[in-house]
């Protein structure tokens, strides 16, 4: 299995720069509609990723919260619950189910650590379906 025929490049993701700011990344997550996306630095390197509930966890614990004290705050400043593990593009199919198992996608790196796109548990999960319904037939 080419694990590129289920990749979705870095162009077609939505991710994060690491030094957005909290109303920045509001913003893209209500209008994307995601709940955990890549963080990657300026230079594209992928650094973590960041989930709704992490901000959320933030905006709870910040006594003096608002809209003004959101445009102040990098993201690089928000603690993590849980950050999901990226592979390289040369991973194994078994590494990257083992990641999916846990993670509703897999950020993919290169040989460099720059950030170059994910594959989704939903595009595995899928690929195996029509896999048994090949060998059923």
């Amino acid at each position: 299995m080419n694990l590129f025929n289920y990749f979705t490049p870095k162009a077609d993701t939505f991710y994060l720069q690491s030094d957005a700011t909290i109303r920045q990344a509001i913003e893209k997550f209500d209008y994307h509609k995601f709940s955990v996306v890549p963080l990657i630095d300026k230079d594209g390197f992928y650094v973590s990723t960041i989930s709704e509930g992490d901000i959320l966890r933030y905006i709870k614990n910040e006594a003096n919260f608002d809209i003004n004290y959101a445009e102040s705050v990098s993201l690089e400043e928000i603690e993590r619950y849980r950050s999901y593990s990226a592979c390289k593009s040369d991973a194994s199919l078994t590494d990257i189910m083992q990641l999916a198992l846990q993670q509703n996608f897999v950020p993919i790196v290169d040989d460099r650590g720059m950030y170059i796109g994910i594959i989704k548990r939903k595009t595995i999960l899928n690929h195996l379906l029509e896999a048994n319904a090949a060998e059923v037939k």
